[in-house]
């Protein structure tokens, strides 16, 4: 079947996808000459750590929507599925220091490692203060053991809202790096694929799936998933979701509260997300443990692929208020 998608070259889409998005929010948001970062106009960086934010191009929301207020500061953003250049990131580090430091947030995959990596290098090689946060939540990509080699999904939008509040709020490079991490230790993810995606330079399926089957822990870019089943109900999915969330290590008891992430993929309806939503209620009451903030919507997305993903981070005093704190980007506003 002929891809059916309303792009004009195949090759220019994120170029495109980026300058449209900051046409949109203009008054707020700039783009760099002839490089895809984008950078926040309506703040004074010499007053905050820095949040450089950044990944591939097809997961809109993230990372592109979530430059602004209590968010991230700028971002290094790549074509389709593909890690941004060094030299992208490099500008992206630049654009956000005003010489408090700043930290980097991104996805754990290995083209985005070498290349924030080496950027990371020569922005300290200029004598700029910058440190890592790699996500790493997706429970189906590794086992607990191995936690750092697991891939960074919709605990992304966790990671950058909790970093993004410290910055705003004036707390210090250190306390910007360390709420930031322990977001990213106290989060879980897990998502189950109904369809693929279609890339617009390939214009085909990346991956196959029967019409009445269902993937579970497939990665948001098709990365094989950990058991294929026939198509689930929406309790039964969030039913085997929880249960999988539960079973890792993150030692979840009754009386502990969590935000509560439900995402959607892509193809997948806000109808069937909150009724997702609505049984993962139901299943954490049941064990006494208390949703403090929820978010249901299309957030980390894989084109137009069917499914969702559900993450969870565990909170603690310090996290709830970072979470309270105000966000205003083009995909996600909080008050």
């Amino acid at each position: 079947m002929k891809m059916k998608k309303l792009i004009n070259d195949p090759l220019l889409v994120t170029d495109e996808l980026v300058e449209g998005l900051v046409l949109a929010h203009r008054k707020k948001l700039r783009k760099l000459d002839d490089m895809n970062v984008v950078v926040r106009t309506d703040v004074d960086f010499s007053r905050k750590t820095g949040v450089v934010i950044g990944g591939g191009s097809g997961h809109e929301p993230l990372f592109l929507g979530f430059v602004g207020r209590g968010m991230g500061d700028s971002i290094a953003h790549g074509d389709i599925f593909t890690s941004p250049s060094v030299d992208v990131v490099y500008e992206a580090i630049k654009a956000a220091d005003g010489g408090n430091g700043v930290v980097l947030i991104y996805g754990n995959y290995m083209g985005d490692i070498l290349n924030f990596d080496m950027a990371q290098e020569l922005a300290r090689a200029e004598g700029m203060r910058v440190e890592t946060v790699r996500v790493w939540d997706d429970i189906a990509s590794a086992p607990p053991e191995k936690k750092d080699e697991r891939r960074g999904t919709s605990a992304d939008v966790f990671v950058i809202k909790i970093a993004g509040a410290a910055s705003e709020l004036g707390m210090s490079f250190d306390n910007v790096l360390r709420a930031a991490e322990k977001a990213r230790d106290q989060s879980r993810s897990l998502g189950v694929s109904l369809s693929s995606c279609t890339l617009p330079a390939v214009g085909k399926p990346i991956f196959e799936l029967e019409k009445d089957m269902m993937m579970i822990g497939m990665g948001v870019h098709g990365e094989p998933g950990i058991e294929k089943t026939k198509l689930l109900s929406a309790d039964e999915t969030a039913d085997v979701i929880f249960s999988r969330l539960l079973d890792d290590d993150l030692a979840l008891q009754a009386g502990d509260e969590i935000a509560l992430l439900v995402n959607g993929y892509g193809a997948t309806t806000m109808m069937e997300l909150y009724i997702v939503n609505r049984r993962l209620h139901q299943l954490f009451e049941e064990r006494g443990i208390g949703i403090y903030g929820n978010l249901v919507g299309n957030y980390c997305t894989s084109q137009e692929m069917a499914g969702c993903s559900v993450t969870m981070m565990k909170l603690d005093d310090e996290l709830k208020m970072l979470y309270d704190q105000p966000a205003e980007s083009p995909g996600l506003t909080l008050f």
